[in-house]
């Protein structure tokens, strides 16, 4: 959150209204919130005091719904489930039985979350089955989208800091099956005159030959490279195409060393107050760019920003052409492919040092909010496992814009 009458201003800079409004909110929470429950619980742990204001920055309660009509046996409370497991993800509890060990003998976090003292908790089943419908409603995503679009929507972003960071599963990754020509039967000859015809096999594509054609000879033309088809595309229709499967990675670490890992690969757009605006996940294989127009639409639809700053994976004249149609500044550090490197000028150098904020929210994400410790399997409950991190990650940097 950041005003730009001073290029080098930095995150804290913001507004005096939007800074009085945080810390307004702030002490509703610390000067009438806490004591209450103090008093309901007794003491708070500085950890407790912090799934508090997350709870209460997040709101997950308003998204969540209960089906029960009035017949058979009453579900137990999604709001309750949903702040726990905002709670798990706060904590950095690794698994759910964990979490619910917690809540059986944390009297304090079993109030805070909205389950009744007087009844049993829910069995580890059934938190299961929330965690799944949480992830096929999007509900942890629908969360932070709003809490972006409320804190952030009125802002002018500076910097928005995109890059892809590896995710671990536990899960085989997927296999790609061949066809193999199977023999076919006639089944319309009488059984004394059955014959087996074996199916023939498609003959391979002929290598592309180097060089220029010869005269007369046809080629068969380029193929479309997948960011110039994105440009021609929706929204939804980019999503759709974006593969998700379980698969096997491999990407240049920060030191330059080439690391593999076998899972998912997580897209990130920070802002460089620390709070990641839009999030994509996608197989380990694939390559970052594809996911760069994705999420600058994404991000577009959420915030305002000037500049959009990326290492050189995503070097192509198509994104910089993109970047400049949605009216932002492409700051994307140039990859040589083999021939000459082409270095920034000096005061895009020092604006590309923002894209730091994006190594620092990935490593927080892995490290306090449950990004490296992935227990589902499927694109689906792992994204919603890591949305709550995210939803986490995000409250804790807007709250740390009171200081």
């Amino acid at each position: 959150m950041m005003k730009f009458s001073n290029p080098t201003s930095n995150a804290r800079e913001m507004d005096a209204n939007r800074r009085e409004f945080i810390m307004q909110r702030w002490n509703v929470i610390q000067h009438e919130l806490l004591p209450e429950l103090r008093n309901d619980v007794g003491s708070l742990t500085p950890k407790l005091e912090k799934v508090i204001h997350t709870l209460e920055w997040v709101r997950i309660e308003e998204f969540t719904d209960s089906t029960w009509c009035g017949v058979g046996r009453p579900p137990i409370e999604r709001a309750w489930l949903a702040n726990a497991f905002v709670a798990k993800a706060v904590l950095g509890l690794t698994t759910t039985a964990a979490l619910i060990e917690r809540l059986s003998i944390d009297r304090a976090l079993r109030r805070i979350c909205g389950f009744p003292a007087c009844k049993k908790l829910p069995s580890e089943a059934t938190f299961s089955r929330a965690s799944e419908e949480f992830a096929e409603a999007r509900l942890a995503e629908r969360v932070h989208e709003a809490l972006v679009k409320e804190h952030l929507g009125d802002e002018l972003i500076g910097h928005l800091s995109r890059d892809g960071t590896a995710i671990e599963a536990r899960e085989r990754p997927a296999r790609t099956d061949v066809e193999v020509p199977v023999a076919t039967v006639q089944p319309d000859l009488p059984s004394a005159e059955t014959k087996t015809v074996a199916a023939t096999p498609e003959t391979p594509a002929p290598a592309k030959k180097r060089g220029r054609p010869r005269r007369g000879e046809t080629r068969a033309p380029a193929k479309e490279s997948p960011i110039h088809r994105q440009r021609q595309q929706t929204l939804a229709r980019m999503i759709e195409d974006i593969p998700t499967a379980c698969d096997r990675g491999t990407k240049c670490n920060a030191q330059g060393y080439k690391v593999s890992w076998n899972g998912y690969k997580l897209h990130l757009d920070t802002a460089d107050c620390g709070v990641p605006v839009s999030a994509l996940l996608s197989s380990a294989s694939m390559h970052d760019s594809r996911a760069a127009i994705p999420l600058s639409l994404m991000s577009a639809a959420r915030v305002t920003n000037l500049y959009d700053v990326m290492d050189a994976a995503y070097c192509s004249l198509d994104l910089h052409e993109h970047c400049r149609s949605l009216g932002h500044v492409p700051l994307i550090d140039h990859n040589p492919r083999g021939g000459q490197k082409e270095e920034f000028e000096p005061a895009d150098a020092i604006r590309y040092n923002e894209r730091t904020v994006a190594e620092r929210s990935n490593a927080r994400l892995k490290d306090e909010f449950g990004g490296n410790t992935l227990r589902v399997k499927g694109s689906t409950k792992v994204m919603g496992h890591l949305m709550f991190g995210i939803l986490a990650l995000s409250a804790d940097q807007l709250m740390r814009l009171r200081q």
